[in-house]
């Protein structure tokens, strides 16, 4: 197939080590493929989270990360988030500053997550084909939803792991 878009796969520190097709990365192989996420806060320290479309194969109508995507074969992490940003958010001035990786696996796959975050208060233009809506959400109103099937589970992981504590960095 022409058409078919093909991902790197890499080892823990993001060395590329090969390529396979999305439909190997996404068939329980656990192919270790890279993937690209943006937390988008605001200057009030609310996070912008996007409802995924109904027509999403996994977790529809769940809320996610501002921005996530797969990084291409032959493509950088920096230029896979840019371009998911642009394509997802149609937001092309930000300033992402790294956070993180770490590897999240799931029944049918495993990804090295490089995240990352940046400040920005809008104005946000989704794609109504990725995102049903989007909005800020106060911290607090993240964790009194968490555990209720509000949120997709690799989001509520890096939430707890990742940007919770970033936040509460902030108030000390």
């Amino acid at each position: 197939m022409q058409n078919e878009e093909w991902f790197p796969l890499v080892d823990e520190q993001g060395n590329t080590t090969g390529k396979a097709t999305r439909r190997e990365c996404y068939s329980g192989s656990k192919l270790l493929h890279p993937v690209v996420h943006l937390h988008i806060f605001n200057e009030a320290g609310d996070l912008y989270l996007q409802k995924r479309s109904m027509d999403k194969d996994i977790q529809p109508g769940k809320w996610d990360t501002a921005v996530g995507g797969h990084v291409d074969y032959g493509e950088s992490v920096e230029t896979a988030l840019r371009r998911e940003v642009g394509e997802e958010l149609g937001i092309t001035g930000f300033e992402p500053r790294f956070i993180t990786s770490y590897i999240f696996e799931s029944e049918i796959e495993k990804e090295l997550v490089n995240t990352y975050f940046t400040v920005y208060n809008g104005p946000f233009h989704p794609d109504p084909a990725e995102i049903a809506e989007g909005r800020f959400w106060p911290v607090e109103e993240i964790k009194a939803n968490l555990g209720k099937g509000v949120f997709m589970p690799n989001f509520e992981g890096e939430f707890l792991q990742v940007i919770f504590p970033l936040c509460s960095l902030d108030k000390k």
